[in-house]
């Protein structure tokens, strides 16, 4: 009888948000003109409104006049003094939270100021929309008779703040969810917000094998390490005899490619998967289609869209196109005003258009996650394709990876340096190698173009690890834990280099 009650509790959110996500869809660019007035209204009585002539802008063009571009150092001098408790100054009244944005092993944390609208208007918005579009595709009642593993972070006073609360987003989302979503996920609250990772490892493993696990949210490389202790600690052979009814998994952070085949080997049953974009800076994208490998774009979650051209980046003052100019296939570099106070914000991602009706997006890479040390422009997607292909095609599967630039004498000509970490190692190394160059050629023209006759870049090399060598070099930096992932590509041999140190 609850269970019929709670489901058609559940049934009828899912049709009246799925009327507004199709208003959305059929409306976007009134949607997004609606999102920028409010924001305007909302912080015009600001320290940074006043300082940009909020009244005076009533279009999209008065905006970008008005308002430059911006990038994490030029909000810091505002960061700093939302930090120390001051009101009125990016948003109105004061900002409790500040999101710590590790991204990839960078020494300097980035941390990101989150509003309670941007709580509730964006995250908590775009979750339960995550289960809205999932729910109005496949029927799963049965989803919400069962818990969610969440995997997330921890929070506290900082190196940033002695006043601010802080913490990774997950962490932030997890302290503010309210009571009954929280009776609805495992593990406990106090062990989901451990700090050391490898102790909150354990209690999770511990706390949700008893549980009826139904979905598991997380960056894929950490439910890969979760997976692997639940088994081991339970001595079953596959997560069906522990979560007979785990039917979802809910990823971000990186590609799910490189570890689909590895969850689905562990799970051993076929499970749906879903993607969201989901940042420090917002709630972007879900994906809304299974078989499709894009996400829809939400553009009625507080965040005003613009996108940069990649040949616009280097140049002083950028174009930046609305969501009624962009074109299909054409990678951007993406620009936020949210209602955290962030305008005309720089985040660093780059997205490619996939449609515009709806508009769907896929995620690039990142603005400085990339390798053009030679002008080849070879970009994460790249990347993740090409493993991909050739992990398929050679049979085999892999933990991390990371790739960057070497040069030889003169820097005149050099290669790509990847370090990787197999489950189980190509029978021939040389072949996967040689594989792999090809499949990049096919995937990025420039790529191929710098390749011919090797005059300018010679055939890559790949530098096997290991197991746990990733795990064990983030360790080393204090960097395990969701939030902190591994940089698949660099435009320097940093990285590397740091790697073949640490196994020495």
């Amino acid at each position: 009888m609850l269970l019929n009650f709670s489901g058609k509790i559940v049934g009828f959110l899912i049709r009246k948000r799925i009327y507004q996500i199709n208003d959305m869809v059929e409306n976007p660019h009134e949607k997004q003109r609606d999102t920028l007035t409010y924001l305007i209204n909302k912080a015009e009585s600001t320290r940074f409104g006043k300082a940009h002539g909020f009244e005076d802008i009533h279009s999209v063009e008065a905006f970008k006049k008005h308002v430059p571009l911006s990038d994490y150092e030029s909000n810091l001098e505002y960061f700093e003094a939302i930090s120390r408790g001051e009101k009125d100054v990016l948003w109105p009244g004061k900002t409790e939270w500040f999101a710590k944005s590790s991204g990839t092993t960078s020494a300097r944390s980035k941390y990101i100021p989150v509003t309670e609208h941007t709580i509730k208007d964006c995250h908590f918005k775009g979750g339960k929309d995550l289960l809205t579009l999932y729910e109005d595709r496949f029927k799963s009642i049965d989803l919400y008779s069962g818990k969610t593993l969440l995997l997330g972070g921890s929070h506290g006073l900082g190196e940033f703040s002695d006043v601010a609360k802080q913490g990774d987003l997950s962490a932030i989302i997890i302290e503010n969810l309210p009571l009954w979503v929280n009776r609805r996920q495992c593990p406990e609250k106090e062990t989901a917000l451990l700090s050391e990772w490898e102790e909150k490892l354990n209690k999770i493993a511990q706390e949700s094998i008893e549980e009826d696990i139904r979905s598991i949210s997380g960056v894929p490389s950490w439910i890969v390490v979760v997976l692997r202790s639940v088994l081991e600690m339970t001595g079953k052979i596959k997560i069906i005899d522990v979560w007979p009814n785990l039917e979802l998994l809910m990823h971000g952070g990186v590609s799910v490619e490189p570890y689909r085949e590895e969850l689905i080997s562990l799970i051993g049953k076929p499970v749906n998967f879903q993607e969201t974009y989901n940042a420090s800076e917002g709630f972007f994208a879900i994906q809304d289609q299974p078989e499709r490998r894009d996400m829809l774009l939400m553009l009625d979650y507080g965040i005003f869209y613009e996108f940069i051209p990649l040949d616009e980046l280097e140049k002083e003052i950028p174009n930046t196109l609305t969501l009624e100019e962009v074109e299909l296939n054409t990678v951007y570099a993406m620009v936020i005003s949210t209602n955290s106070g962030l305008f005309r914000y720089q985040i660093g991602d780059t997205v490619e258009f996939t449609s515009t009706d709806p508009y769907r997006i896929k995620i690039v890479g990142r603005t400085k996650h990339f390798i053009n040390a030679f002008g080849e422009e070879l970009m994460v997607a790249n990347a993740e394709q090409a493993i991909a292909k050739c992990c398929k095609q050679f049979n085999v599967e892999l933990f991390d990876y990371t790739a960057g630039p070497k040069f030889l004498e003169e820097g005149s000509c050099g290669y790509h340096q990847w370090v990787i970490e197999f489950k189980s190692m190509p029978e021939n190394l040389e072949a996967f190698e040689n594989q792999l160059d090809l499949e990049l050629q096919a995937l990025n023209s420039d790529y191929q173009a710098k390749r011919y006759n090797n005059f300018i870049l010679r055939n890559l090399k790949i530098k096997a690890v290991p197991n746990q060598t990733f795990y064990k070099w983030l360790k080393s930096q204090n960097k395990l834990g969701g939030q902190n992932k591994v940089p698949r590509l660099s435009n320097s041999s940093k990285y590397i280099d740091e790697l073949v140190k640490f196994l020495e």
